[in-house]
């Protein structure tokens, strides 16, 4: 039985999304010191070069060699800035299912990337890897990435209480720990039907997705 990704890049009509490279590191920083990612994720903070260089040098590709996981770098096909990221994990080879998180790049939001980019990885788990179940957890009051699970067809299952620690903003200008509920959500193959082509019919991007 098959218990790890393979080495993949997956392309969209406006993205490219690959493993993560050193030259990706100053634009990974800025990306994870932003207000919002602080405030919703758990990476460290202030996030360093040196956060930024283990992610890039050991975290993220050992999630696919461990059979965990694994970590898209999304960037822009013509500019190739770095949009965001990509991340499957806790992933269950037995009954063919994984968690998805995801990032965007603030300068990126509001471009629908995000989407783009979850409904492309979705399908090559779906159609090419064989995979039966995504999930997606979201913190309650985290509505952008709520849109996005919603927009690609997942559903909601439920919540799972007092379940996560956010970060809220102090008049210091620090940040202090808060507790918050997590909203379940799952995708599975059959929920993508359409989903594509009902996005590009509303003025979205093209549905073309492609991976070598």
């Amino acid at each position: 039985m098959t218990t790890t990704f393979p080495d993949v890049s997956i392309s969209t009509e406006r993205l490219v999304l690959r493993a993560f490279e050193p030259a990706d590191i100053p634009a990974h920083i800025e990306m994870m010191n932003d207000e919002l990612v602080t405030a919703w994720t758990s990476v460290p903070q202030p996030y360093t070069k040196e956060d930024a260089e283990e992610w890039v040098g050991r975290i993220a590709p050992a999630e696919r060699t461990a059979g965990t996981g694994i970590v898209f770098a999304v960037n822009e096909f013509l500019t190739q800035r770095l949009v965001g990221i990509v991340h499957l994990h806790s992933t269950d080879w037995r009954i063919l299912a994984t968690e998805a998180s995801y990032v965007t790049a603030p300068w990126a939001r509001g471009e629908g990337y995000a989407t783009e980019s979850v409904l492309a990885v979705a399908q090559w788990l779906f159609r090419d890897q064989k995979f039966e179940r995504i999930e997606v957890r979201t913190p309650a009051d985290n509505t952008a990435s709520q849109q996005v699970a919603q927009k690609i067809g997942c559903i909601s299952e439920g919540v799972l209480r007092n379940s996560w620690i956010a970060r809220t903003q102090t008049e210091d200008g620090g940040w202090a720990d808060i507790r918050t509920d997590l909203i379940v959500w799952s995708l599975l193959s059959e929920d993508l039907e359409g989903v594509a082509e009902q996005m590009a019919d509303a003025g979205g991007y093209a549905s073309f997705t492609h991976w070598n």
